[in-house]
């Protein structure tokens, strides 16, 4: 093969992956994790699959954009955390303080309750609702 029609294949295969690359990348996400709030399910370091979707099912490991910001360089822009409850579901009796619900209310329309899976984390119960459009993703894997 000539070195022309070599570099013609090169062009054609790369130009052919391009959107291969681009469908994968608009689908998934990769997340590493920072901290210890979804231990032990997930551990500081470890990276995260996410597949790119708003639609969460309760029980769900989540990835969402943190609503808590200290400032610019806060490096936490988002969080993970288990969905505890969806729209329409009670509000949990946990959560009720942070989001000044009483007994019998329901999660709103378009919002979200998360929990992080250790005993001491910053969740729901502190900072109240995720609404869903904050969502990057849910998590199918991680190593």
């Amino acid at each position: 093969m000539n070195p022309r029609t070599r570099g013609a294949l090169m062009v054609a295969a790369v130009a052919a992956t391009a959107p291969v690359v681009w469908a994968v990348r608009s689908r998934v996400a990769l997340v590493r994790v920072t901290g210890m709030s979804m231990a032990p399910t997930f551990v500081h370091g470890e990276r995260l699959i996410v597949r790119r979707t708003t639609t969460v099912r309760r029980g769900d490991a989540i990835v969402f954009r943190n609503p808590v910001r200290f400032g610019a360089e806060d490096e936490l822009h988002w969080l993970v955390k288990r969905v505890a409850a969806v729209p329409g579901d009670p509000v949990p009796r946990e959560v009720r303080p942070a989001v000044h619900a009483v007994r019998g209310t329901r999660v709103p329309p378009r919002s979200l309750v998360v929990r992080g899976d250790a005993a001491r984390t910053q969740d729901s119960r502190h900072f109240g609702y995720v609404p869903t459009s904050t969502v990057l993703g849910v998590v199918v894997g991680g190593r």
